[in-house]
């Protein structure tokens, strides 16, 4: 066995000679420079080798593996030719999710995952579509096996992520014998954060000289930096993010955004909302980008809105507080980005949003800075009001300290004798008219937030889920009859409102122009109104499918400019032009 090591990247994902289409992608999602396991693990990948990668969750190797074999697939045979098997149904629906972003410029390109708990009958019509990559959990994938199926024949190569979880969950007997029914001549890559000897074995077995590809996770202690994490939920993050800005004290702020477009948008909307604010993203050339920092070292600016590259090196003692508004690829992003803030033993502040499906990589990032990150609740509108309404006083008493008042107050006698007003009414009035540009009562968005006191109630959600399953195999894979009952919601008509959706939450009809005759299924405008307008799917009504349109409920009082959003975005290649019904 080979081995490559651990070392400083100094290349671009141009130069790993990635197809067009896959760099395309890249650039659209902001990933400026791979990942030191990205960066050798795709050569590799792309030349055929075997691979085994040591390497924790965080580190991106989702891509490592994921770009490099759609680059060697055969998009015009419709057969599969990769398999990727993880322990968890989430992570096999996340890898799948990867894919599918990677490849949205192939062409005729299918990913399907598979997985306990969902019907038979779809994965039986899934496959016969012949998807080019499969992405299963191990006892799902048996089962398909032995009812033949699913068919390996002509696979290529086969990739096991996570393999010492799958190991620790009781999968490692049912990855073996998948393994004995594939074809001799593959490829492999494992990857795992541990070697147990069970592993090595696999390895020894069924891997064809393997280069080692070993990532030392770079821990790093930021003991001056207070961590939290909002879990996004219910709440549009644009309004989620202005209600922190307004209750969190800070000097300066870095917004970090995923890609260069972001940037731009996100800073224009929080200008639109009074804040001072910019980007800075690698299409600046360096007179706007001096400038720019210089702004925010004055005080001219307040808010730098940024992508990881074009914040590196960045060192402004301003910044106290750093707003991780969409979740790093990897924990080395993350540890670079919060280093903008507790400087030279400074102290600082990190704010972290992270939906509920990336909870793992919110875990390495906790074991890679050694310090557990505290779920925050949003602030309440109640918060968000007396912070208004206390730096409204700080202002009233620095006009009186600092201002020649004596015009004003000879003007306030002059209206108080000419008029009957009571002496409070007409400085609440005057209140009220200097207030009114701003008011210091917010509007009250239409969305509930539940409340999360508890992180490990969350994570006893996701430990029951793992109860679930069995050993090899998912205990939901016994119980298809009671799947295929709540799938049929998928293949048509109405999609229940189901557990754990609130109940308290008011919700008004909306038509959207794609329906039945246009392909759509319910989990496609599940996933488009959920993702464009940042609602949890818990907040989606029922969806209702016809011919030619569609109706889906959402919670009363949507942001206007949310509603205006959703009108352009396509679903099934169709504009949804959603309007009340």
């Amino acid at each position: 066995m080979s081995e490559s090591t651990n070392t400083e990247i100094t290349i671009n994902f141009t130069d790993l000679n990635l197809p067009e289409a896959l760099l395309r992608v890249v650039s659209e999602l902001g990933y400026e420079t791979p990942s030191p396991i990205q960066a050798q693990c795709i050569p590799l990948l792309l030349n055929g080798e075997d691979v085994l990668g040591l390497a924790q969750t965080g580190t991106g190797k989702t891509a490592a593996f994921a770009l490099p074999l759609l680059a060697n697939i055969d998009i015009s045979l419709n057969y599969p030719q990769v398999l990727v098997l993880a322990p968890t149904r989430e992570l096999a629906i996340q890898v799948a999710e990867a894919f599918q972003t990677y490849a949205r410029h192939l062409r005729g390109f299918h990913v399907m995952p598979i997985y306990g708990g969902q019907s038979y009958d779809i994965q039986f019509k899934q496959l016969r579509r012949g998807p080019q990559v499969v992405v299963g959990t191990p006892g799902r994938i048996m089962d398909h096996l032995k009812r033949k199926t699913l068919d390996l024949s002509h696979l290529t190569t086969l990739v096991l992520d996570e393999a010492d979880e799958m190991l620790r969950m009781g999968f490692i007997d049912d990855v073996e014998t998948i393994m004995k029914e594939m074809p001799e001549k593959r490829q492999t890559a494992l990857f795992s954060a541990t070697m147990p000897d069970q592993i090595k074995r696999i390895t020894k077995r069924y891997m064809n000289k393997p280069t080692e590809v070993r990532i030392q996770s770079k821990t790093s202690t930021v003991e001056n930096i207070e961590q939290k994490c909002w879990i996004v939920r219910g709440v549009n993050k644009l309004d989620a993010l202005t209600r922190m800005l307004e209750t969190e004290e800070f000097d300066g702020v870095i917004i970090f955004a995923r890609t260069k477009t972001a940037t731009v948008e996100l800073a224009e909307r929080l200008e639109a909302r009074g804040y001072r604010s910019a980007a800075l993203n690698g299409d600046m050339n360096q007179q706007v980008r001096e400038r720019t920092i210089a702004r925010i070292k004055s005080g001219s600016l307040d808010i730098l809105v940024a992508t990881d590259v074009a914040a590196r090196g960045l060192d402004v003692e301003r910044i106290s507080l750093v707003v991780n508004y969409d979740i790093p690829t990897d924990t080395e992003s993350y540890v670079h980005r919060i280093g903008r803030t507790g400087r030279a033993g400074r102290k600082g502040k990190a704010i972290l949003f992270a939906a509920p499906r990336e909870r793992r990589l919110l875990k390495a990032i906790e074991n890679a800075t050694r310090q557990q990150i505290t779920i925050m609740d949003l602030p309440s509108h109640d918060e968000v009001t007396q912070t208004r309404i206390a730096n409204f006083e700080k202002q009233i008493l620095s006009v009186v300290e600092s201002e020649d008042l004596s015009f004003y107050r000879t003007l306030f006698d002059q209206i108080e004798n000419n008029s009957e007003i009571d002496d409070s009414d007409l400085a609440a009035a005057l209140l009220y008219m200097a207030q009114k540009e701003k008011p210091l009562q917010p509007v009250e968005e239409k969305f509930v937030e539940p409340r999360s006191n508890d992180r490990d109630n969350d994570r006893g959600r996701e430990r029951s889920d793992r109860s679930d399953r069995g050993r090899g195999r998912d205990r939901n894979d016994r119980n298809d009859r009671g799947d295929r009952s709540r799938d049929r919601n998928e293949q048509g008509g109405d999609k229940p409102r189901g557990r754990g959706r609130p109940t308290d939450v008011e919700l008004e009809v909306y038509r959207i122009d794609v329906g039945r005759s246009h392909g759509v299924q319910v989990k496609n405008i599940v996933g488009a109104i959920a993702n464009e307008a940042d609602i949890n799917s818990r907040f989606i009504g029922d969806i209702k499918l016809n011919d030619d349109y569609s109706t889906i409920e959402l919670p009363k009082g949507m942001p206007a400019e949310t509603m205006k959003h959703l009108e352009n975005v396509y679903v099934c290649k169709r504009q949804l032009k959603i309007k009340k019904n």
